[in-house]
């Protein structure tokens, strides 16, 4: 088994809060993590109709089963958070259940109204380049994606990633929203992976598939509760200059973007024109990664302006800003740091820039430092 990267962090906040959450992608290995770090507690799964029912018709009688319990897809059966709130709130003790959940959106609303100062709460997104210590080529890693058990059962990705979709997230989105027209729906996911690394355009949405702004809206703050894409927000300031203040969209896992659009194995990605935008996906991924194990805010974003001035990635550290240019090509060439550059000149407190391409050596170009994309993040 490979050891998750928030493991320690996620036994380090089960002793300083009652309520531990973990939540995530299906199949990102919460379930996984849970059991690792906590091997000695009873563990429950929801998903079963029968602990489902047990847990829905005797609440006390489920949570007092066991002195320390594992309870997986908590929002099978909401009810029981409020049983936990009064039980942690008497017994004071640390650790004394971890939750799990692949539904963002109704995991928020429960936990907000019940578990508010309760409860850490850890994003396990699918593997980080840094876990898996691989020597593979961005092809190979975008063809494949992270998903856990498309590594550890060495799946075919394409038949793995299509069962996926036909199941967890067709359930899922059942679940969310009543989402009658499922074709439509197929379309509008491939829509997506479609305009990976752009910038969203609400509108263009809804006249390619037919639908109303609001329908929109709604299918993609599914999207986002499933953990399926991220909306990676702009960044600005009072620069005097028209900024984009919409956000990029991109997808958790560059494997199924990689899926959507029709690859079925690493020379399809070698050869495809959004190839570009796919390894800006699997890098930018990483960063929030590395963020969402160390149980961190990511505070990342974007930077263009309305004359094409870009900056890939931005991050910010307080009052300091690194920014990261995303370029596939092996090779350095001055053209790649040209928002670098602009950025850095139109913002005193970018403290840090770095290329993040495709190549295998790092050095310093133009002023700023390059970083190979499997040595990254820093």
């Amino acid at each position: 088994m490979i050891r998750r990267a928030i493991h320690n962090k996620a036994i380090e906040l089960a002793t300083q809060y009652p309520v531990v959450t973990i939540t995530g992608p299906r199949q990102s290995g919460k379930t996984t993590l849970a059991m690792a770090c906590f091997p000695k507690y009873a563990y429950y799964s929801l998903e079963d109709p029968d602990v489902r029912e047990y847990a829905r018709t005797d609440p006390r009688g489920f949570l007092s089963s066991a002195e320390r319990l594992i309870i997986d897809e908590i929002q099978k059966v909401p009810n029981l958070v409020s049983y936990i709130q009064g039980i942690v709130d008497k017994t004071q003790i640390a650790g004394q259940f971890i939750l799990t959940g692949s539904h963002q959106f109704e995991l928020t609303s429960i936990i907000s109204q019940s578990l508010a100062g309760r409860t850490s709460l850890i994003k396990l997104l699918p593997f980080s380049m840094y876990e898996l210590n691989e020597n593979k080529t961005p092809a190979e890693l975008i063809y494949r994606g992270f998903y856990p058990r498309i590594i550890d059962c060495q799946l075919n990705p394409t038949e793995a990633l299509a069962f996926y979709t036909n199941t967890y997230l067709e359930r899922d989105l059942r679940e969310l929203r009543e989402i009658r027209n499922l074709t439509t729906f197929e379309r509008f996911l491939k829509l997506c992976a479609a305009n990976t690394g752009q910038i969203l355009n609400k509108n263009r949405f809804a006249n390619d598939i037919g639908m109303d702004n609001k329908t929109i809206d709604s299918w993609l703050s599914v999207l986002e509760a499933s953990f399926i894409i991220k909306l990676l927000p702009p960044h600005y300031q009072n620069f005097r200059k028209r900024l984009v203040k919409s956000p990029k969209l991109y997808f958790f896992d560059v494997g199924l973007a990689a899926y959507l659009l029709g690859m079925k194995n690493p020379s399809h990605v070698d050869s495809h024109p959004l190839k570009g935008a796919l390894f800006e996906n699997l890098v930018i991924m990483e960063k929030f990664k590395q963020k969402y194990n160390s149980a961190a805010t990511p505070n990342l974003y974007y930077f263009r302006d309305n004359t094409g001035n870009e900056v890939d990635l931005l991050e910010e550290d307080g009052p300091r800003i690194y920014t990261y240019e995303i370029k596939l090509s092996g090779t350095l060439g001055a053209a790649m740091f040209k928002g670098l550059d602009f950025y850095g000149k139109l913002n005193p407190n970018n403290s840090k820039s770095i290329l993040v391409y495709g190549g295998k050596e790092r050095t310093q170009r133009y002023g700023h430092e390059c970083v190979p994309f499997n040595h990254f993040p820093l």
